[in-house]
């Protein structure tokens, strides 16, 4: 709260760290930010069933989330889903009964240059088919070490990144790549050809 101007500011990460410590936006949670933020829990909640990284429901370790937007469902991102949701067993939004995998609908995961895309724990899991999906759940709940197409060495538990997305940084931040060659082709083709941006005007 004191890294805010506004205490009420602090209401996001508050909701992600109540995510990093019980699984899920638990009422438990949603009374404990009212309290220490002076406002209601239907403020709280109305914040928490607004935003959808916030789980009404306990996630599995592992939430996976299948890109079924335009783009990523014309590359095979539907298929992905209802190969996905049959293998494990569940639908969306619900975990499996171990508690090791949740699955989800995306809308968008902001990585169309890449379709179709997964998302495990919000790390990348780019050109993905039915078969690679249904080898990363399986090897997820082997408890084997998956790594994601970029960003960190490895993917952590759910709990782990909900602390990190509440703002308490894992050291994690700079490894991996951060930018694949399917995002930098526009970059490259402009430095080829000599292009560059037209000059705004200045005030």
């Amino acid at each position: 709260m004191a890294r805010y101007p506004k205490p009420r500011s602090a209401l996001l990460p508050m909701l992600h760290l109540v995510q990093s410590v019980d699984g899920h936006v638990s009422q438990a949670g949603i009374e404990f930010c009212a309290e220490m933020l002076g406002i209601t829990p239907a403020e709280v909640t109305g914040v928490a069933t607004f935003y959808t990284q916030y789980r009404r429901e306990p996630a599995g370790e592992y939430h996976v989330g299948v890109c079924i937007n335009t783009l990523c469902a014309v590359m095979g991102g539907d298929e992905i889903w209802n190969t996905l949701s049959e293998h494990v067993g569940v639908g969306h939004d619900k975990a499996t009964e171990d508690g090791t995998i949740s699955i989800e609908r995306i809308e968008c995961n902001a990585a169309c240059d890449f379709a179709p895309v997964v998302m495990v724990n919000w790390e990348f899991f780019d050109n993905m088919t039915p078969e690679k999906a249904k080898g990363l759940v399986d090897d997820l709940r082997a408890g084997k070490e998956v790594a994601p197409t970029r960003g960190a060495h490895s993917v952590c538990g759910f709990k782990q990144m909900s602390r990190v997305l509440a703002g308490f940084p894992d050291g994690r931040g700079g490894e991996g790549v951060q930018a694949g060659p399917e995002s930098l082709r526009g970059l490259e083709l402009a430095k080829k050809k000599g292009w560059k941006a037209a000059e705004g005007e200045t005030q």
